[in-house]
This record gives C-alpha cells, structure tokens and sequence, in this order.
C-alpha cells in the first residue's frame, strides 16, 4: 500500500444512542470523542440505532403515528380494523 493516501484503519466504539450498548468494529470513521472501554481508550462513534435497538433484530415493533399518517392510510385504502 503506499503511504499516505488510506485513511487511517483501526478499532472504534460504536455506541447506540437509545440503549447505551457500546461494541467495538474496525473502521475508517474519523471521531471527535474517546471513551475507555475495558480498560482501553477507543475513538467513540455514537449511532442512532443499531442491532441492539432495531425493532427487526430485538422483536419489539413500536408504533410511531406521525401525524395520524396510519388514520390517513387507513380512510385512503378504506381499512378497517
């Protein structure tokens, strides 16, 4: 590889924003923060939402009506409950 032109490679913490759960990946994002985790210190990267907050990977559906865009779907397609 030549020198100087790959961003630097290395072990950043992930955590997720709703649920606090730290993890550790490899990556090239550049971080501003650092948090110890372990016992090491690792650049942090803060999510909005991950496996361990994702509805699909954790089996907990919430609903979010915005706006009452389920009722306007609802009367659109007229849907009965």
């Amino acid at each position: 590889m030549k020198k100087g032109i790959h961003p630097e490679y290395r072990l950043v913490a992930f955590r997720d924003a709703s649920t606090g759960t730290i993890f550790l990946a490899h990556s090239t994002v550049k971080t501003k923060e650092t948090v110890t985790y372990e016992g090491k210190e690792y650049p942090l990267y803060n999510l909005e939402i991950s496996s361990a907050s994702h509805p699909f990977f954790t089996g907990k559906q919430k609903l979010v009506d915005t706006a009452g865009r389920i009722e306007r779907f609802r009367k659109k397609y007229n849907i009965k409950e």
